[in-house]
């Protein structure tokens, strides 16, 4: 284990922050840290593991405090993960390196052999100048609440999704759909027959919405509705929860949760919508991808992002698929693509050079979403993508595959109404085959028709809200400052 030092800072609110170990989760601590030095409201210690994803961290941290005057810089703490964990693939310390939902499990309890190294560094923090006064970790370690209360201080839950999600999550179990339906019907109805939770009537699943979470064949959907149990309990036994959301965009779903569910949830973002962070030099060349999305702007074209997530493995096939149907559509795009060697189809990126850009590196997808160029978004409906998206103001298509995703997109296209429709699968249910003629119907809908006129305008509506609840005074600056004016100034008093 190797640190930073932790003591001798400021009398600030002293706030160590955990997240799971997957890029899609440490991104939004990393934008809470900024959101939480720049404001003064704390100083901050942050923990992840020793390698890559300390190193992700370092990077990110430091492009937004260096040149700048704010109080003692994020302290990194990198834990030893265990070399010899049983069930994952060797030498995997991040989530983007699993292959199925079970993995997903067993990678969860491999991370709770850190909990030692974690109790041994606050344990010594509590003998400094700067005491902890509030952790703050994702559900997915759910060991942190006894560590926390094993020395005292409060443990805030911080997990990367929507409070739409959190409040299903409590009411579908309660409901029980699946009592409704006799032994063995589940699956011959699981994509035709809706349901909806009586507290929220308009939002109406499909049996496959809700059973497509738990993961492929009988023992991953065993390890994730365990997985899943523990996540609940681990936010319920939490002294609160922390939304990377706003009221502008669930409203009703944040109330719901404070007035009937609990505990405590505060709404602190969108933290995406942070100011920029400005190169630290000015000679610093713009990546091609921004000066051909610059081209595309001088010449009127407007762009179709197309971005499906780190953690979902989807087939070449399906991807050349993709390629088809962007080809057919015959409108503008950019997509990254995260394998450099996969195989798009013969000719497909020659056949489109000038009017779509396949990008095999790392972009900036906010800058690429706040691009007046992009002008719609193909999305996985991960939370973090979600909220960009939103606060860009840029009109969604849903791809939901896995995991949160299936519930985020209803909530996108039934409620908020900021997407055209969910993709159409081939045979009905979110890991079937995507044709490339849907693709490209499902692009001209959202990029030509009233569905994403309509969609687009939403999205504007949603973007000002979101600048609003973050700006000074706004619901998510006060709720931040309330959150720790509550949590952390008993421990002040008593440190």
């Amino acid at each position: 284990m190797s640190s930073d030092s932790i003591s001798g800072r400021s009398a600030l609110p002293h706030i160590a922050l955990f997240p799971f170990l997957a890029k899609g989760h440490t991104i939004p601590y990393i934008q809470l840290a900024r959101h939480l030095r720049r404001r003064r409201l704390a100083t901050v210690t942050f923990f992840t593991t020793r390698g890559s994803n300390a190193a992700f961290v370092r990077a990110a941290l430091s492009a937004s405090t260096e040149n700048d005057d704010g109080p003692a810089p994020v302290v990194v703490v990198e834990l030893e993960f265990p070399a010899d964990a049983q069930g994952i693939p060797r030498g995997a310390e991040s989530a983007e390196r699993l292959t199925s939902a079970g993995t997903l499990a067993a990678f969860v309890h491999a991370a709770s052999l850190l909990q030692p190294q974690l109790d041994a560094t606050l344990q010594a923090a509590q003998a400094t100048a700067a005491p902890v006064s509030l952790l703050v970790a994702d559900p997915f370690l759910h060991w942190a609440n006894a560590s926390a209360a094993r020395i005292g201080i409060p443990k805030v839950s911080f997990f990367g999704t929507s409070t739409f999600m959190h409040v299903m999550q409590e009411l579908v179990p309660r409901h029980n759909p699946f009592a409704s339906l006799h032994e063995g019907e589940w699956i011959k109805m699981a994509t035709r027959r809706r349901w909806a939770v009586p507290e929220f009537p308009h939002i109406r699943f499909t049996f496959e919405d809700l059973i497509a979470p738990c993961g492929d064949g009988p023992s991953s959907a065993a390890a994730m509705v365990e997985l899943g149990g523990k996540v609940q309990e681990t936010v319920n036994g939490s002294h609160g929860l922390i939304i990377n959301s706003f009221h502008g965009l669930e409203g009703a779903y944040i109330d719901f949760w404070n007035q009937h569910l609990g505990p405590r949830a505060w709404a602190v973002g969108p933290l995406c919508c942070l100011s920029p962070d400005q190169p630290t030099n000015g000679a610093s060349p713009r990546p091609p991808w921004i000066e051909w999305l610059d081209s595309k702007q001088e010449s009127g074209h407007a762009l179709l992002y197309i971005a499906l997530g780190t953690m979902s493995a989807i087939p070449e096939a399906q991807l050349r698929a993709l390629a088809d149907g962007l080809e057919w559509a015959g409108m503008g795009f950019i997509w990254p693509v995260r394998l450099k060697d996969i195989d798009l189809g013969a000719g497909f990126e020659e056949r489109t050079k000038g009017r779509g850009l396949v990008v095999r590196e790392w972009v900036d997808q906010p800058e690429i979403l706040r691009h007046p160029s992009v002008r719609g978004f193909l999305t996985h409906c991960g939370w973090n993508s979600i909220l960009e998206g939103a606060t860009a103001g840029v009109p969604l298509a849903a791809w939901p595959m896995n995991s949160d995703q299936p519930f985020h997109a209803k909530l996108l296209v039934d409620d908020l109404r900021i997407a055209v429709r969910s993709v159409r699968t081939s045979n009905g249910t979110l890991r079937g085959p995507v044709t490339g003629q849907e693709i490209s119907e499902l692009v001209r809908e959202l990029m030509l028709g009233e569905a994403g006129i309509e969609a687009a305008k939403k999205a504007a509506e949603l973007s000002a809200l979101a600048k609003e609840a973050m700006a000074e005074g706004g619901s998510s600056w006060k709720a931040m400052e309330e959150m720790i004016a509550v949590l952390c100034a008993k421990n002040q008093e008593n440190s």
